[in-house]
């Protein structure tokens, strides 16, 4: 049965029958304890004091106190029982809510909306699940106690029990008609809720118009309404359960005013001792507490009924398709692909598809052209079981697509859309997505990682893949063989490209000032290991400025901090906030505004008249200071040897007193907070030239080749997490991942809806050649272009218009007959001319 057919009791019924036992064992047992307090209350008053009986006074307050704290043990047993109980419903609907909502038509997604998805499967099945776990120990736990309370009212004094109990009867009267308009109006505020979540996603998704529109105003103005709208329903909706509350509240304090007439009277009398009355009064005040959850359960049970019941209802929808047969493993097909009368028509009507015929046989390439609105994207996701065609066939090797399983399309088409999707993930994750979903954890193997790194290196990853590994920090005492073997590479490196690289890379060497690295980097030679002594902290670490003092480095930092600051506010603080600005300033855009402040102080005050704080600020804008990038300024003669011989000394400090706060660059240590490329170059690129930068790669790739490491540092790089929708990748980045990843499951058909246009001109003609070298004859490949140039490589040429094919052939073919493609290259001329 569907989840959405399923009523709000299947999760009961479902619920675990052993806790479900359990709890009931345990209810009966806490109601027994919780009757026995009164009864020892009234022996405790008639006997114990009555007969003044100390033992037995001492006896009966310590059974008192034991029933009190069992039966809190006992209490706090149930609702751990009933928490347990309704987290794993929850864990049960989202789970299968989320597996259903996945199975959805595509139809269906197009008119929902991701935030209101989002709501239903994280927050709207909250209160479903809550009332599982109250459905068995709510009621029977608060019935039992109930009745168990009125059964000892009953043996107190059947009169005054009689009395004091028909007042609940009347409110059995009341409450239900209320909670229908209770129903009514909560209804109206998840409906309402529902839309706002809707209204908040929508604007969201669509942010970049807003701002672009200035839209400001009109956004409000519809979300205003709607929270109008829910202001008044949540109004309306509170106050009939506040009412519902006052009634309840009104008959309880009711009680009492009886028991003290009639109660006092029978006392008065002699026809009811006190011991009595007292505990008759105690067991009429606690018998609220049952009925009060009572209550409280049947309005949690009417909300989650609305609540579910709306819920199931937005999701009401069959997948179009099975996901899998249930008796055989998915389809091998050889992807013959055979169209016949096809037509495809929107809900509302219109018709995208009309009678389109096309035959091709295993391995075949087809190009399919036309303006836009032709159909081409509506076509192959027909073929792709993405649309559900409303007339015709689509066969692939005499297997009716819209009879075929989800799997079954899955194993044998793979679809690079032109609204790639890129999950959050590693490269490796994203990589194996399609070949993970068919084969499961455990049903079969998943390709190599030879085979990962030959399809990443195909559709031009490869460099990227191998910079994301390079750019790793390795964590420490972890890959230490790789370590040792990154220090060969080092070591080579120095070797046999310290001088073809000079000009492009500035080596560490401790005896000399290294122009391309920070003052701080120069001072300390290493990488900080503890915060403390991390480059933006040194400026306010005491013992770094007790270090500083010492050896009279501390003023000449300050003044050239000084001079940094005053010449870069000349120069940049009257220019747009631009990064390309910044990028020779050891001032960030972020920080312009505060050092204009300190620059103003600075030119009318000496540097001892500044506050400690300006002093700072100067302070670490000079550690900072990298001459070979920031050139606004020269380093001063006189601080290159002062700061050589600094290093020295605080080389020496450290390592007496603080040896775990910094690692210092020697040839022999890899330093563990850096990345793998800083620890095979040791040193700082003297230039961000791209030429520089591919001699560098190219240099290490050849080590790395030597040293047999290349594929450990790219199987490094393809666990690079590319953040959410891939937003750490570049455009280009994000399509070439998807293309591999439908090429490494090796499907029968390939289908590229425009798959390259976001790639440069390169990059499309490597996918073109590789489509046509290694996948020719091997896959049957339909692929909506949209560079008209590229599709003389392909075998057939398909043209549509108004949803008909209306020419299909060889391009030499088309051309000859000076027909609709003809028309669209101009006569002839392909030359880099696009499809509109």
């Amino acid at each position: 049965m569907m989840i959405t057919k399923r009523p709000l009791s299947y999760w009961v019924k479902t619920s675990s029958i052993r806790l479900q036992a359990a709890l009931l064992i345990v209810i009966a047992v806490t109601v027994f304890v919780r009757v026995l307090p009164l009864e020892l209350q009234k022996r405790i008053i008639n006997k114990a004091i009555g007969l003044k009986e100390i033992d037995l006074l001492l006896t009966y307050c310590a059974l008192y106190l034991a029933a009190v704290v069992v039966a809190g043990g006992l209490k706090f047993a149930i609702n751990a029982i009933q928490t347990y109980i309704s987290q794993h419903a929850l864990a049960k609907i989202r789970k299968e809510l989320y597996s259903h909502i996945l199975s959805l038509p595509l139809s269906f997604f197009r008119q929902a909306s991701s935030g209101m998805v989002v709501s239903s499967v994280v927050t709207e099945v909250v209160a479903a699940s809550e009332f599982v776990g109250q459905a068995v120990a709510v009621p029977v736990t608060n019935l039992l106690t109930l009745m168990a309370f009125a059964g000892y009212m009953f043996y107190l004094n059947p009169l005054l029990a009689g009395l004091s109990i028909v007042i609940y009867p009347l409110i059995l009267l009341i409450i239900p008609s209320m909670q229908k308009r209770s129903n009514k109006a909560n209804k109206e505020r998840v409906d309402i809720t529902r839309t706002l979540s809707s209204r908040i996603g929508e604007t969201v998704s669509g942010i970049h118009e807003v701002h672009a529109n200035a839209g400001y105003e009109i956004e409000n103005r519809k979300y205003g309404r709607l929270v109008d709208e829910l202001l008044k329903v949540r109004v309306v909706w509170n106050l009939y359960k506040f009412g519902i509350k006052a009634i309840n509240n009104f008959f309880q304090n009711l009680g009492p005013f009886i028991l003290f007439v009639v109660g006092g009277y029978l006392t008065i009398k002699g026809r009811f001792d006190l011991g009595a009355l007292v505990a008759f009064l105690s067991t009429y005040e606690k018998i609220y507490d049952p009925w009060k959850e009572l209550m409280d359960f049947y309005q949690t049970y009417q909300d989650a009924h609305v609540s579910y019941k709306r819920l199931m209802e937005y999701f009401d929808y069959k997948p179009q398709h099975a996901l899998k047969a249930p008796d055989r493993p998915p389809l091998h097909l050889d992807g013959n692909i055979q169209i016949k009368e096809l037509t495809f028509s929107t809900p509302g009507g219109t018709q995208l598809l009309k009678g389109i015929h096309m035959d091709l046989k295993r391995g075949e390439q087809l190009a399919l052209v036309g303006f836009s609105g032709s159909g081409k994207t509506t076509l192959i996701q027909c073929i792709a079981q993405l649309y559900s065609y409303t007339g015709g066939s689509i066969l692939i090797d005499d297997q009716e697509v819209s009879g075929l399983t989800k799997y079954d399309i899955a194993q044998n088409v793979g679809i690079v859309s032109q609204t790639h999707y890129i999950f959050d993930g590693t490269i490796r994750e994203n990589l194996l997505y399609s070949c993970e979903s068919l084969v499961g954890k455990d049903d079969g193997p998943l390709p190599t990682v030879d085979e990962m790194i030959e399809v990443v290196q195909q559709v031009g990853l490869f460099i990227d893949v191998l910079r994301f590994g390079l750019e790793a920090i390795l964590p420490i005492h972890e890959e230490e063989e790789l370590v040792s073997r990154l220090i060969r590479v080092r070591e080579n490196f120095q070797k046999h490209f310290s001088e073809t690289l000079r000009d492009d890379v500035e080596f560490f060497d401790e005896h000399r000032y290294l122009y391309f690295s920070s003052i701080a980097t120069n001072l300390t030679f290493g990488n900080a290991n503890i915060d403390a002594f991390s480059q933006e902290n040194l400026s306010t670490n005491s013992y770094f400025l007790d270090f500083l003092d010492k050896v009279q480095l501390k003023m000449p930092l300050i003044h050239l901090g000084r001079e940094l600051a005053i010449q870069a506010i000349d120069i940049l603080g009257d220019l747009p906030p631009d990064e390309v600005f910044f990028e020779q300033s050891p001032i960030s855009i972020e920080e312009l505004n505060d050092y204009k402040k300190v620059s103003a102080h600075a030119k009318d005050l000496s540097l001892s008249a500044l506050t400690e704080d300006d002093r700072s600020r100067l302070l670490k804008l000079a550690l900072r200071f990298n001459p070979g990038t920031h050139k606004m300024v020269d380093l001063p003669q006189i601080l290159e040897p002062m700061i050589l011989e600094g290093r020295f000394l605080f080389m020496k400090k450290i390592q007496a007193e603080r040896p775990d706060a910094i690692t210092f660059y020697r040839m022999s240590d890899y330093i563990h907070s850096q990345t793998i490329l800083d620890n095979i170059l040791f040193g700082k690129a003297r230039t961000e030239r791209p030429k520089a930068q591919e001699n560098i790669y190219h240099s290490i790739i050849q080590l790395l080749i030597e040293e047999d490491l290349l594929e450990k540092i790219l199987e490094i790089g393809m666990h690079f997490n590319v953040g959410t929708k891939g937003d750490r990748l570049s455009g280009g980045q994000r399509q070439k991942l998807a293309i591999a990843r439908v090429l490494l499951k090796k499907p029968s058909i390939l289908i590229m809806d425009e798959a390259t246009s976001g790639l440069d001109n390169a990059s499309q003609k490597r996918i073109q050649n590789l489509l046509d070298t290694k996948w020719k004859g091997r896959s049957t490949i339909i692929s909506v272009v949209h560079r008209l140039e590229m599709i003389k490589d392909f075998e057939k040429v398909a043209v549509m218009k108004g949803g008909k094919i209306v020419e299909i052939g060889t391009y030499d073919e088309l051309m000859a007959k000076k027909g609709m493609l003809f028309e669209l290259v101009g006569g002839g001329k392909t030359s880099a001319r696009r499809i509109p």
